[in-house]
Protein backbone atom coordinates (compact mmCIF):
# COMPACT_ATOMS: atom_id res chain seq x y z
CA UNK A 1 0.00 0.00 0.00
CA UNK A 2 1.19 3.35 -0.95
CA UNK A 3 2.29 5.57 1.97
CA UNK A 4 1.12 8.93 1.97
CA UNK A 5 3.76 12.04 2.68
CA UNK A 6 1.30 15.08 2.48
CA UNK A 7 -2.06 16.72 0.20
CA UNK A 8 -2.43 20.23 -0.74
CA UNK A 9 -6.09 21.47 -2.08
CA UNK A 10 -6.13 22.98 -5.24
CA UNK A 11 -8.22 25.95 -4.71
CA UNK A 12 -10.79 27.32 -6.98
CA UNK A 13 -9.58 29.69 -9.70
CA UNK A 14 -12.10 32.20 -8.01
CA UNK A 15 -12.40 31.37 -4.70
CA UNK A 16 -14.85 34.71 -4.14
CA UNK A 17 -17.34 32.48 -5.99
CA UNK A 18 -16.15 28.97 -5.29
CA UNK A 19 -15.45 28.00 -1.84
CA UNK A 20 -14.68 24.58 -2.41
CA UNK A 21 -11.10 23.15 -3.03
CA UNK A 22 -10.75 22.12 -7.35
CA UNK A 23 -8.96 19.15 -6.48
CA UNK A 24 -5.60 18.22 -4.82
CA UNK A 25 -2.21 16.66 -4.82
CA UNK A 26 -0.55 14.17 -2.93
CA UNK A 27 2.82 12.88 -3.05
CA UNK A 28 3.00 9.34 -1.74
CA UNK A 29 6.38 6.71 -1.76
CA UNK A 30 4.97 3.69 -4.16
CA UNK A 31 4.49 0.61 -2.53
CA UNK A 32 6.90 -2.32 -4.25
CA UNK A 33 7.46 -6.09 -4.45
CA UNK A 34 11.17 -5.88 -5.13
CA UNK A 35 13.05 -5.91 -1.77
CA UNK A 36 16.19 -4.34 -2.97
CA UNK A 37 13.88 -1.26 -4.63
CA UNK A 38 13.98 1.62 -1.83
CA UNK A 39 11.04 3.44 -2.41
CA UNK A 40 11.17 5.95 0.79
CA UNK A 41 13.23 8.28 -1.98
CA UNK A 42 10.80 7.47 -4.71
CA UNK A 43 7.84 10.11 -4.73
CA UNK A 44 4.82 9.91 -6.96
CA UNK A 45 2.83 13.72 -7.37
CA UNK A 46 -0.85 12.76 -8.48
CA UNK A 47 -2.68 15.79 -9.87
CA UNK A 48 -6.18 15.41 -8.80
CA UNK A 49 -8.05 18.72 -10.54
CA UNK A 50 -11.76 17.86 -12.09
CA UNK A 51 -12.25 17.50 -14.95
CA UNK A 52 -9.03 17.00 -16.80
CA UNK A 53 -6.39 18.74 -15.17
CA UNK A 54 -6.28 22.06 -16.96
CA UNK A 55 -3.42 24.10 -16.29
CA UNK A 56 -4.31 26.57 -14.32
CA UNK A 57 -3.35 29.70 -12.29
CA UNK A 58 -4.39 27.88 -8.80
CA UNK A 59 -3.27 24.46 -10.24
CA UNK A 60 -0.01 25.73 -11.54
CA UNK A 61 0.57 27.36 -7.94
CA UNK A 62 -0.34 24.23 -6.00
CA UNK A 63 2.06 22.16 -8.23
CA UNK A 64 4.85 24.59 -7.52
CA UNK A 65 4.15 24.45 -3.52
CA UNK A 66 4.05 20.41 -3.59
CA UNK A 67 8.10 20.20 -5.77
CA UNK A 68 8.61 22.80 -2.88
CA UNK A 69 7.49 20.64 -0.13
CA UNK A 70 9.25 17.63 -1.70
CA UNK A 71 12.69 19.32 -2.05
CA UNK A 72 12.92 21.06 1.23
CA UNK A 73 11.28 18.38 3.29
CA UNK A 74 12.14 14.95 1.65
CA UNK A 75 15.49 13.46 1.19
CA UNK A 76 16.29 13.61 -2.61
CA UNK A 77 15.58 11.07 -4.95
CA UNK A 78 13.43 10.27 -8.33
CA UNK A 79 10.60 12.40 -8.94
CA UNK A 80 7.03 10.71 -10.71
CA UNK A 81 4.05 12.77 -11.74
CA UNK A 82 1.01 11.11 -13.16
CA UNK A 83 -2.77 12.05 -12.77
CA UNK A 84 -5.77 10.68 -10.69
CA UNK A 85 -7.99 10.83 -13.27
CA UNK A 86 -7.80 7.82 -15.40
CA UNK A 87 -8.78 9.15 -19.19
CA UNK A 88 -6.75 12.26 -18.47
CA UNK A 89 -2.47 13.26 -17.66
CA UNK A 90 -3.64 17.16 -18.23
CA UNK A 91 -5.41 18.85 -21.00
CA UNK A 92 -3.69 21.80 -21.48
CA UNK A 93 -4.65 25.58 -20.68
CA UNK A 94 -7.60 27.11 -20.01
CA UNK A 95 -7.22 29.25 -22.91
CA UNK A 96 -10.20 31.88 -21.35
CA UNK A 97 -8.87 31.80 -18.24
CA UNK A 98 -5.04 32.18 -19.38
CA UNK A 99 -5.95 34.98 -21.38
CA UNK A 100 -7.75 36.50 -18.23
CA UNK A 101 -4.88 36.36 -15.94
CA UNK A 102 -2.48 39.04 -16.56
CA UNK A 103 1.08 37.95 -16.97
CA UNK A 104 0.02 34.40 -16.95
CA UNK A 105 2.70 33.09 -19.29
CA UNK A 106 5.70 34.53 -17.42
CA UNK A 107 4.00 34.02 -13.90
CA UNK A 108 2.63 30.43 -14.14
CA UNK A 109 3.16 28.67 -17.21
CA UNK A 110 7.04 29.59 -17.57
CA UNK A 111 7.75 28.85 -14.18
CA UNK A 112 6.52 25.89 -13.87
CA UNK A 113 8.15 24.44 -16.97
CA UNK A 114 11.82 25.74 -15.58
CA UNK A 115 10.75 24.19 -12.09
CA UNK A 116 10.61 20.81 -13.55
CA UNK A 117 13.09 21.11 -16.32
CA UNK A 118 15.62 22.12 -13.76
CA UNK A 119 14.78 20.19 -10.74
CA UNK A 120 17.32 18.47 -9.32
CA UNK A 121 15.87 15.07 -9.20
CA UNK A 122 15.42 13.25 -12.26
CA UNK A 123 11.95 13.52 -12.83
CA UNK A 124 9.59 11.00 -14.87
CA UNK A 125 6.02 11.69 -15.92
CA UNK A 126 3.90 9.18 -16.22
CA UNK A 127 1.03 9.53 -18.62
CA UNK A 128 -1.98 7.98 -17.73
CA UNK A 129 -3.98 8.90 -20.48
CA UNK A 130 -4.31 12.25 -22.74
CA UNK A 131 -2.26 14.92 -23.02
CA UNK A 132 -3.00 17.85 -25.08
CA UNK A 133 -1.59 20.89 -25.87
CA UNK A 134 0.03 22.42 -22.86
CA UNK A 135 -0.09 19.05 -20.97
CA UNK A 136 2.15 17.37 -23.64
CA UNK A 137 4.27 20.35 -22.99
CA UNK A 138 4.39 19.60 -19.21
CA UNK A 139 5.11 16.21 -19.82
CA UNK A 140 7.91 17.06 -22.17
CA UNK A 141 9.25 19.48 -19.72
CA UNK A 142 10.35 16.20 -17.57
CA UNK A 143 13.51 14.13 -17.95
CA UNK A 144 11.99 10.97 -18.92
CA UNK A 145 7.93 9.88 -20.41
CA UNK A 146 6.41 6.71 -19.22
CA UNK A 147 3.09 6.08 -21.51
CA UNK A 148 0.17 3.78 -21.30
CA UNK A 149 0.35 1.48 -24.28
CA UNK A 150 -3.53 1.51 -24.73
CA UNK A 151 -5.22 4.18 -23.66
CA UNK A 152 -4.60 8.04 -24.26
CA UNK A 153 -2.93 10.48 -26.94
CA UNK A 154 -0.37 13.16 -26.98
CA UNK A 155 -1.36 15.46 -29.30
CA UNK A 156 0.13 19.04 -29.99
CA UNK A 157 -2.96 20.92 -31.67
CA UNK A 158 -2.52 24.96 -31.75
CA UNK A 159 -2.20 25.12 -35.40
CA UNK A 160 -5.73 23.52 -35.66
CA UNK A 161 -7.27 26.14 -33.49
CA UNK A 162 -5.04 29.20 -34.42
CA UNK A 163 -3.38 29.69 -31.43
CA UNK A 164 0.64 29.94 -31.97
CA UNK A 165 3.09 28.39 -29.78
CA UNK A 166 5.53 31.15 -28.00
CA UNK A 167 9.41 30.26 -28.00
CA UNK A 168 9.50 28.10 -24.64
CA UNK A 169 6.17 26.06 -26.08
CA UNK A 170 8.56 25.34 -28.88
CA UNK A 171 11.96 24.71 -28.22
CA UNK A 172 11.21 21.51 -25.78
CA UNK A 173 10.04 20.27 -29.14
CA UNK A 174 12.71 20.94 -31.02
CA UNK A 175 15.47 20.28 -28.71
CA UNK A 176 14.15 16.95 -27.50
CA UNK A 177 12.87 15.25 -30.04
CA UNK A 178 14.05 14.32 -33.62
CA UNK A 179 13.10 16.76 -36.14
CA UNK A 180 10.82 15.00 -38.57
CA UNK A 181 8.56 13.62 -34.83
CA UNK A 182 9.06 17.52 -33.91
CA UNK A 183 7.76 18.59 -38.02
CA UNK A 184 4.76 15.83 -37.34
CA UNK A 185 3.34 16.71 -33.45
CA UNK A 186 3.92 20.72 -34.78
CA UNK A 187 2.54 21.24 -38.05
CA UNK A 188 0.04 18.27 -38.43
CA UNK A 189 -0.82 17.96 -34.99
CA UNK A 190 -0.12 14.44 -35.52
CA UNK A 191 -1.50 12.43 -32.53
CA UNK A 192 0.84 9.61 -30.74
CA UNK A 193 -0.57 6.66 -28.72
CA UNK A 194 2.28 5.01 -26.55
CA UNK A 195 3.72 2.25 -28.89
CA UNK A 196 4.27 4.75 -31.73
CA UNK A 197 5.52 7.63 -28.96
CA UNK A 198 7.68 5.07 -27.90
CA UNK A 199 8.77 4.20 -31.25
CA UNK A 200 9.48 8.02 -32.11
CA UNK A 201 11.52 8.42 -29.14
CA UNK A 202 8.73 10.94 -27.37
CA UNK A 203 8.42 8.91 -24.53
CA UNK A 204 10.69 6.64 -22.81
CA UNK A 205 8.61 3.56 -22.22
CA UNK A 206 5.16 1.94 -21.66
CA UNK A 207 3.04 1.13 -18.96
CA UNK A 208 2.34 2.14 -15.69
CA UNK A 209 3.52 2.30 -12.28
CA UNK A 210 5.16 -1.10 -11.83
CA UNK A 211 7.04 -0.48 -15.01
CA UNK A 212 8.23 2.92 -14.07
CA UNK A 213 9.55 1.47 -10.73
CA UNK A 214 11.32 -1.22 -12.69
CA UNK A 215 12.69 1.61 -15.02
CA UNK A 216 14.03 3.61 -11.86
CA UNK A 217 16.03 0.82 -10.82
CA UNK A 218 17.06 -0.53 -14.40
CA UNK A 219 18.96 3.10 -14.63
CA UNK A 220 19.97 3.34 -11.00
CA UNK A 221 18.01 7.18 -11.00
CA UNK A 222 17.73 6.86 -7.14
CA UNK A 223 21.23 7.30 -6.89
CA UNK A 224 22.10 9.94 -9.30
CA UNK A 225 21.09 12.95 -6.89
CA UNK A 226 24.31 11.81 -4.27
CA UNK A 227 26.84 14.22 -6.00
CA UNK A 228 24.35 17.12 -5.43
CA UNK A 229 24.65 18.50 -8.94
CA UNK A 230 21.70 16.99 -11.39
CA UNK A 231 20.06 19.92 -11.27
CA UNK A 232 23.44 22.40 -12.31
CA UNK A 233 23.85 19.48 -14.88
CA UNK A 234 20.33 19.65 -16.22
CA UNK A 235 20.78 23.60 -16.26
CA UNK A 236 23.40 23.55 -18.21
CA UNK A 237 22.42 20.34 -20.24
CA UNK A 238 18.66 22.64 -21.16
CA UNK A 239 20.52 26.19 -21.36
CA UNK A 240 19.02 26.71 -24.86
CA UNK A 241 15.63 26.34 -23.27
CA UNK A 242 16.28 28.50 -20.39
CA UNK A 243 17.43 30.76 -22.57
CA UNK A 244 14.17 31.29 -23.94
CA UNK A 245 11.75 30.71 -20.77
CA UNK A 246 13.84 33.29 -19.45
CA UNK A 247 13.90 35.37 -21.59
CA UNK A 248 9.71 36.58 -22.40
CA UNK A 249 10.16 40.38 -23.46
CA UNK A 250 13.16 39.12 -25.57
CA UNK A 251 10.76 36.61 -27.01
CA UNK A 252 7.74 39.35 -27.54
CA UNK A 253 10.53 41.70 -29.21
CA UNK A 254 11.65 38.79 -31.23
CA UNK A 255 7.98 37.80 -32.59
CA UNK A 256 7.44 42.09 -33.48
CA UNK A 257 10.14 42.00 -35.35
CA UNK A 258 8.90 38.99 -37.32
CA UNK A 259 5.84 40.08 -38.02
CA UNK A 260 7.07 43.84 -39.36
CA UNK A 261 9.60 42.09 -41.62
CA UNK A 262 6.68 40.07 -43.03
CA UNK A 263 4.27 43.21 -43.48
CA UNK A 264 6.89 44.33 -45.62
CA UNK A 265 7.74 41.63 -47.56
CA UNK A 266 3.92 41.36 -48.45
CA UNK A 267 3.94 44.46 -49.36
CA UNK A 268 6.65 44.44 -51.30
CA UNK A 269 5.33 40.78 -53.04
CA UNK A 270 2.42 42.26 -53.84
CA UNK A 271 4.09 45.07 -55.83
CA UNK A 272 6.28 42.48 -57.30
CA UNK A 273 2.93 40.35 -58.35
CA UNK A 274 1.35 43.79 -59.63
CA UNK A 275 4.22 44.82 -61.82
CA UNK A 276 4.62 41.01 -63.68
CA UNK A 277 0.65 41.73 -64.68
CA UNK A 278 1.53 44.76 -66.06
CA UNK A 279 4.51 43.70 -68.46
CA UNK A 280 2.54 40.17 -69.12
CA UNK A 281 -0.88 41.42 -69.60
CA UNK A 282 -3.02 39.69 -67.17
CA UNK A 283 -4.55 42.73 -65.99
CA UNK A 284 -4.99 41.29 -62.05
CA UNK A 285 -6.65 37.93 -63.56
CA UNK A 286 -6.24 35.50 -60.95
CA UNK A 287 -6.60 31.43 -61.12
CA UNK A 288 -7.83 31.26 -57.55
Amino acid sequence: MATTLFTVPIPPPNPAKEGNPRGSITVTNPPSSDSKLDTKKIYILTFTSPPDNRLTPSFITTFLLALDILEHRYPRGVLITTSGIGKFYSNGLDLQLANETEGFLEKYLWRIFRRLITYPMPTISLLNGHAFAGGFMLAMYHDYRIMNPTRGFLCINEIEFGVPLQGPMMKVFTEKLSASTARDLVLEAKRVGGVEALQRGVVDGVGGVDEVLAFVKERGLTGKVKSGIYGVMKEEMYRGILGVLDDHEGNLKWRGGVEEGKVREEREGARRVEEWERQSGRGGKSNL
